[in-house]
């Protein structure tokens, strides 16, 4: 089998929104365990049942189609009961990073106009500061004792007690928003994207079929069921088999859109928590995975942790990596510490859903290092000359990446002219570079907002931070660029040291500097602990920004 198995299947969607996930599932997996939370564990007719009770509660407090529930959780059974539920419900779900402070969170309340939010004792606090005046009218508390309640807040049990296990979904269109999911907002002002019923359905059928070989197709009773698609061998998930490690923020939608797509396939889903690399790997053993995603930062760190090398991780067949690109060092250590696993890296945004390309998981293709794979099915990318749209660039040549497909969102709620710019005419402008080679695979240099441009050249960050992260002393790395007055920016590298190794820079940058023409050179070296990440796993590169103006003003 080659990539052109691949590239040349369209699938079918079913005409169903996300309402008919939870019963869908529960037909499909019954008593098997959905989720797995410490020693607490929910079964996928348990997750259909608790999600039905909060749809019921949903309902009963006077929520109606369309009307938002804002999500403020962390990870856990909870987090799944209450965003099936509120589908169920007919309502648009927005995903909040559970530390966003009161600003942030005050106004994602106010441009989504959400009515009940779902929280947890710990940011109770900040989400009752920031609701106040608002129109949130019900607050949901995840744990907690009696006391943390007060006027509008509900106990999420009581909140279910006494409500039918049983609830039709309410009907809502394919074009219906189905979630408000911010950006990261690193590189400004965080925007809420609409992301519509058919783009979820689409963006978690494409990966049944990328990553399980199975086609989502429609039954009788209205629900969806999976099927093998004919002639696709993939070494991926198994439906009904193994089990994943959360550790990725379901409020992200890399991990959001991965579990609808493996709970789908009867994949359990084993909370990890915070992020501890030793942990995980025991989990991972003990658990024997099958299957686990996560970002470049978080992989780097389990690769190289030394549990790895004495773990039985020969479990796992798939490592996926998406949210930010990876860099080489890290998918070789990779493949040393998962020896049975295919190591994919992928590509998307939330103003696509989730996924746009993966690396083929066929059964003889092959691993293109430094790729983020093929369009997945029903996707089309173009790169364009980033003076011209109208302009497509011949393969190897870098340019804006443009994307269509059935995943591609209705844009920014709220911001029309800015949804006009980048969703033109059923294309999306992802605002990054990048070029195809001559089979069709895909490689991502750079945010256009990153480049930077030095004496006219141009001078792509992912580049440099690729070479950096070669060098023996040097265990992650990011560069930005600094103004350099009328030749423009200049390249500035902040560097994360191996531990126990010291980094000379002038080193470093002579190092850098033998590998790239004159004008790419690293002109500084920045060492710090550890670079500042979102919680999806990006490099927050406004926050390096911040470092080194505060280090121009003293």
């Amino acid at each position: 089998m080659d990539a052109n198995t691949f590239a040349g299947l369209h699938l079918t969607y079913p005409d169903v929104s996300m309402a008919v996930w939870a019963p869908s599932m529960a037909a499909v997996h019954g008593d098997r365990a959905a989720v797995v939370d410490g020693d607490r564990s929910c079964s996928y007719l348990e997750l259909d049942e608790r999600s039905a009770q909060f749809a019921g509660g949903l309902v009963a407090a006077g929520v109606q189609a369309g009307d938002v529930v804002l999500l403020h959780l962390g990870n856990g059974i909870e987090f799944f009961v209450a965003y099936y539920g509120s589908l169920r419900a007919g309502a648009t779900v927005t995903l909040v990073n559970p530390l966003q402070p009161e600003p942030g969170l005050r106004r994602q309340i106010e441009e989504t106009s959400a009515v009940v939010a779902v929280t947890q004792p710990p940011q109770l606090g900040t989400l009752r500061a920031a609701a106040a005046g608002t129109t949130v009218g019900t607050v949901v508390l995840v744990g907690g004792s009696p006391g943390d309640t007060g006027v509008g807040v509900i106990g999420f049990e009581r909140f279910l007690e006494g409500r039918q296990t049983v609830f039709a979904p309410v009907q809502v269109r394919g074009d219906d928003v189905a979630h408000v999911a911010f950006t990261g907002g690193t590189t400004g002002i965080s925007k809420g994207v609409r992301v519509l019923h058919r783009n979820v359905v689409a963006n978690v059928t494409q990966m049944c079929g990328w990553r399980a070989g199975q086609a989502v197709v429609s039954t009788d009773g209205g629900l969806v069921d999976l099927r093998p698609i004919p002639d696709l061998d993939v070494y991926g998930v198994t439906p009904g088999v193994g089990c994943t490690i959360v550790v990725s923020p379901l409020f992200h939608a890399h991990a959001l859109i991965n579990a609808s797509f493996l709970l789908l396939c009867g994949v359990t889903q084993v909370m990890a928590g915070r992020f501890d690399p030793a942990r995980m790997l025991e989990l991972i053993e003990r658990h024997r995975a099958s299957y686990v995603t996560g970002s470049p930062a978080m992989w780097h760190t389990l690769a190289t942790h030394p549990d790895a090398a004495r773990r039985d991780t020969t479990s796992v067949r798939v490592v996926a990596s998406g949210a930010a690109p990876i860099d080489r060092v890290t998918l070789e250590a990779l493949s040393v510490a998962f020896p049975q696993a295919r190591v994919t890296e992928g590509y998307g945004l939330t103003e696509a859903t989730c996924v746009v390309t993966a690396a083929p998981l066929g059964v003889g293709t092959a691993y293109r290092l430094g790729s983020v794979g093929l369009p997945v099915f029903d996707t089309e990318v173009q790169i364009r000359a980033q003076d011209d749209p109208a302009t497509e660039l011949a393969a190897g040549e870098r340019g804006a990446l443009w994307v269509r497909g059935p995943q591609v969102t209705g844009g920014y709620l709220g911001h029309p002219e800015i949804t006009a710019q980048q969703f033109v005419d059923g294309w999306l402008d992802t605002g990054d570079i990048a070029y195809r080679d001559s089979d069709g695979y895909l490689y991502i240099c750079d945010r256009a907002k990153d480049m930077l441009i030095y004496k006219g050249y141009n001078v792509y960050p992912r580049e440099l931070e690729e070479i950096l992260a070669t060098h023996p002393a040097v265990s992650t790395a990011a560069v930005i660029g600094r103004g350099a007055g009328a030749v423009g920016e200049e390249p500035v590298a902040f560097v994360v040291a191996v531990p126990g190794v010291a980094v000379d820079a002038a080193e470093l940058m002579a190092f850098v500097a033998q590998q790239v023409l004159p004008y790419k050179k690293i002109r500084e070296v920045v060492v710090i602990d550890a670079l500042p990440t979102s919680a999806a796993g990006k490099v927050l590169k406004t926050d390096l920004r911040a470092i080194l103006q505060e280090a121009v003003a003293h």
